[in-house]
C-alpha cells in the first residue's frame, strides 16, 4: 500500500513493476515458462470440477430422492448450489485481488472440496442441501480464480494459445457429466458422485500449491462488508426469481413480485455503497471503461441465449427424436467440436495478429444465425440436419467464450483483474438463469397451447400441468397422444430458439461498437492505455510482494 511502484521496461516489450523488491519480480519471471503448463493442467483440473458437478449430480439425483427422500425440496439440491455459487463469485474475485491470487483460490478448492465430502455423507435431504450450499462456496472461486490466474500468468496476446483447452474442458464436461454420474450411481452408488471430485481436487492442490508462484499481497485496507452483503441479497433475489418464476409461484406472484423489489433496493443500495467505500467488492469504475461494459453486456446475452436455448435441445432429441439420454448428450457433438475447433483458430489468430474485434462480431452473427436454423426444425427434422444447425451455434460460441473473457481482462488494470474477471463470470451465470427461466416458460405456454389445440382440455392432463415428461411417460401415451407431443414439444422448441436468435441480435449490434485496443504483452506496446487507463504492466510481476 505505501510502496512506491515505478514501470520499468522488461526485455520483451513489456512494462515490470517495481516494488521496492525487483528481485521478486525477476523470480517470478524466471520460474513461470518452464511451469506454465503444469499450473494450467491443474487450473483446467479445477475448472472441470466446477463444470462437471452439477452434470454429475443431476443424473443422480433420482436415485438420491429414493435413499434419501424430501422429493418436495429436490429443487433446493440444485437450488442452494446455484445460490451459493453466483452470490459468491464476485467476492472471491475481490479477495484475490486484496490477498493474492494463489492462497485465495487453494481456499476455494478446500471448501469445495469440504462440501463435497460432507455432501457425499449426508443422512437426509436437509443435510445435503445444506452442504450443498458449502460447495457451492467454493465452485463460486473455482472458475474466477482460474481466470483471474490465467490473466496474471498470461498476457491476452499470448492466451489465445491455451484457448482450445478451455472449449475442450467445457466440451468434457457437458459430453462426459452425465455418462460419468450415470455409471457411478450404477456401479458405485450416488454417494461416489460427490467424492469423485476429492481424488482431482486433491491433484489440482497438489500441483497448484507446487509449481504456481504468484508475489504474494497484504492489503491494510478493511472488506466491504456491507457492499458484500448488499450485492449477495440482490443476486440471490435474482437467482430466486428465475429459478421459482413459473414453477413454484407464479410470475405475478406476491413471492416474486416481493423478491424483485427486494433485489432492486438491495442493488441500489449496493451501488450507493459501492461509490463510497475506498476498497470496493465490486470498483464501478470498471464499467466506466467501453469495452469492458460492452463485453459485459455482449456476456450476459451470450450466457441468456445459449443457457436458455441449449437446456431444450436435449429435450428435443429425446422427445422428437427419440434419441435416448446418453446419445442425446452425444448427438451434441457437432456442436461442441465445432466450439472447440474455432475457439482453438480464434486463439492462434488472436495472438499471431492482436486482432480480436472480428470473432466477436462474426461470432456474435454465428449464434444468431445457429438460433435461426434452429428454431426451423419441426417432428421431420433429420439428426444430421439438427447436427448442421448446432455445428453452426458452436461456431459462434467458440469464436465468443474466450475472447469475451479476454477482452474483459484486457480492459481492467491489474489491480482489478479479479474483479474483472469474476463480473464477467457472473453477468453470463445471472444471463444464462434468467434464459432458462425465461424460455422455459415460453416453451411450457407453447407446449400445452398446443397440446390443448390437438387435444383440448386433455391435452392439460396429459402433461400434468407441466411440459416435460420423462421416457417412462412417453413410452405410454396412445399414439396418437404421442403424435400430439411432439408436435407441442417442436412448437414449443422453434419459438424459445426463435426468441433466442432476435435477442442475440443485440449482443451481435453491440459487437460492432467494441474498440480494438491492443492486447497487453504485443511485441511492440505503447506505454499508454487507449482507453485511458494505466500504463500496461507484466502480469506476473504485478502483485505487490511482503
Amino acid at each position: 500500500m505505501g510502496k512506491s511502484r515505478s514501470a520499468t521496461p522488461t526485455g520483451d516489450g513489456r512494462i515490470a513493476a517495481s516494488t521496492g523488491r525487483p528481485d521478486a519480480a525477476q523470480h517470478t519471471q524466471d520460474k513461470q515458462p518452464a511451469s506454465v503448463r503444469v499450473v494450467l493442467f491443474a487450473l483446467m483440473i479445477a475448472m472441470l470440477l466446477a463444470m462437471l458437478d452439477n452434470m454429475i449430480v443431476g443424473t443422480a439425483m433420482p436415485t438420491i430422492v429414493g435413499e434419501l427422500g424430501g422429493m418436495d425440496h429436490l429443487s433446493w439440491v440444485v437450488t442452494a448450489y446455484t445460490l451459493a455459487t453466483a452470490a459468491s463469485t464476485p467476492i472471491w474475485g475481490k479477495l484475490g485481488d486484496m490477498y493474492g491470487r494463489k492462497g485465495v483460490f487453494l481456499s476455494s478448492i478446500v471448501l469445495f472440496l469440504i462440501g463435497s465430502a460432507l455432501s457425499g455423507m449426508a443422512q437426509d435431504m436437509g443435510q445435503l442441501i445444506g452442504f450443498r450450499a458449502v460447495q457451492g462456496l467454493g465452485a463460486g472461486g473455482l472458475m474466477v480464480g482460474v481466470m483471474a490466474i490465467i490473466g496474471d500468468l498470461i498476457p491476452p496476446r499470448e492466451r489465445g494459445k491455451y484457448q482450445g483447452m478451455m472449449a475442450g474442458v467445457m466440451a468434457v464436461a457437458m459430453i462426459g457429466g452425465p455418462l460419468v454420474g450415470g455409471s457411478i450411481t450404477d456401479h458405485l452408488g450416488w454417494r461416489w458422485s460427490f467424492y469423485i471430485n476429492l481424488p482431482l481436487g486433491a491433484i489440482a492442490l497438489i500441483m497448484v500449491t507446487a509449481v504456481l508462484h504468484l508475489p504474494k499481497k497484504r492489503s491494510q485496507t478493511r472488506i466491504d462488508y456491507a457492499g458484500a452483503a448488499l450485492l449477495t441479497l440482490g443476486i440471490t433475489s435474482l437467482v430466486l426469481i428465475t429459478t421459482w418464476g413459473g414453477t413454484e409461484y407464479d410470475w405475478l406472484s406476491g413471492q416474486i413480485i416481493g423478491l424483485g423489489a427486494l433485489g432492486v433496493v438491495a442493488l441500489a443500495l449496493f451501488v450507493l455503497v459501492e461509490r463510497k467505500v475506498g476498497e470496493p467488492v465490486l470498483p464501478l469504475h470498471i464499467f466506466r471503461n467501453g469495452n469492458f461494459a460492452l463485453v459485459t453486456l455482449i456476456g450476459f446475452l451470450v450466457g441468456f441465449v445459449m443457457f436458455g436455448s441449449m437446456t431444450f435441445l436435449p429435450l428435443f432429441q429425446q422427445t422428437v427424436q427419440n434419441a435416448s439420454a446418453t446419445n442425446s448428450g452425444l448427438l451434441l457433438l457437432p456442436m461442441l467440436l465445432a466450439m472447440m475447433a474455432v475457439s482453438l483458430f480464434a486463439g492462434r489468430v488472436t495472438t499471431r495478429t492482436g486482432k480480436y474485434k472480428i470473432f466477436v462480431v462474426v461470432g456474435g452473427g454465428l449464434i444468431t444465425a445457429g438460433l435461426a436454423l434452429l428454431s426451423l426444425m419441426d417432428t421431420g427434422t433429420t439428426r444430421f440436419t439438427s447436427g448442421v444447425y448446432m455445428a453452426v451455434l458452436g461456431a459462434g460460441m467458440g469464436f465468443l467464450m474466450q475472447t469475451t473473457m479476454l477482452i474483459a481482462q484486457n480492459s481492467v488494470e491489474m489491480k482489478d483483474m479479479g474483479v474483472g474477471s469474476s463480473s464477467a463470470t457472473l453477468f453470463r451465470t445471472i444471463g444464462g438463469s434468467f434464459g432458462v427461466a425465461i424460455f422455459g416458460a415460453i416453451f411450457t405456454h407453447q407446449v400445452q397451447t398446443t397440446m390443448a389445440e390437438r387435444i383440448g382440455a386433455a391435452g392439460a392432463k396429459v402433461t400434468g400441468g407441466g411440459a416435460q415428461m420423462d421416457p417412462k411417460g412417453l413410452a405410454k401415451l396412445p399414439p396418437a397422444i404421442k403424435d400430439a407431443y411432439d408436435h407441442a414439444v417442436a412448437t414449443g422448441t422453434h419459438h424459445v430458439f426463435l426468441w433466442g436468435a432476435l435477442i442475440s441480435v443485440v449482443g451481435f449490434a453491440a459487437a460492432w461498437f467494441l474498440k480494438e485496443v491492443p492486447l497487453r504483452g504485443a511485441p511492440t506496446q505503447a506505454a499508454g492505455n487507449p482507453e485511458g487507463g494505466d500504463a500496461p504492466v507484466d502480469r506476473m510481476a504485478m502483485a505487490e510482494t511482503v
